[in-house]
């Protein structure tokens, strides 16, 4: 049955808490007990929300933090109709991976549930198809102005450009550098720039 307003924020109180819980130590040594502490929580109250316990808590973390990744790069991501739009949302997700630094919530939730299980994949999925989906809608937008060629196809070029981000991200997450991030979304941008009508190359 649904949940109560009241019911509603407990349960995304419990989330948050966790969520920043591993934001600031990592999911390894995360006890159920820390959350209850940190949210001020029964264990009755944890498990009438989470009943299948911290496995279904990470994957309620990772559904969060999902949501967070779409969010820290609003409203520029839901307004690309410019090429200024479209610099400043370059700068947003620099600084958004900037400020994260090499440990990524998201991923550490969902390799703590499996990443190979349907609902970890479902998560991740869900994210990457907002993602695309919002960009593709920026380069529509674009192309149905007259600012690109109109052959381009958005779906394909968004898909090109949101692998470029999440090779940059991995590598961020492996070596703490943000070069391979910045690189990809430069060359992402140029190579819709060239796609101006009359653009030359």
């Amino acid at each position: 049955m649904p949940l109560t307003r009241k019911g509603a924020a407990t349960r995304q109180r419990i989330v948050e808490g966790a969520a920043g819980r591993i934001r600031e130590e990592g999911v390894f040594g995360l006890r159920l007990e820390d959350v209850m502490a940190r949210t001020g929580t029964s264990k009755s109250q944890l498990f009438h929300y989470f009943p299948g316990g911290k496995d279904e808590l990470l994957l309620a973390v990772a559904r969060h933090e999902a949501d967070r990744v779409l969010d820290d790069q609003q409203p520029e991501l839901g307004a690309l109709t410019s090429w200024g739009a479209w610099e400043r949302w370059r700068d947003k997700v620099l600084a958004r991976y900037r400020a994260q630094g090499a440990d990524c919530p998201l991923h550490v939730a969902l390799s703590e549930v499996g990443s190979a299980t349907g609902a970890a994949r479902a998560v991740a999925a869900g994210l990457l198809a907002r993602w695309q989906g919002q960009l593709a809608a920026g380069i529509r937008h674009l192309r149905d102005a007259g600012g690109l060629d109109p052959a381009l196809d958005p779906e394909r070029e968004a898909a090109a450009l949101l692998a470029g981000i999440q090779g940059g991200v991995l590598i961020l997450m492996t070596t703490g550098s943000m070069a391979h991030l910045e690189a990809a979304l430069d060359v992402g941008l140029a190579r819709l720039r060239a796609a101006r009508p009359g653009a030359d190359g």
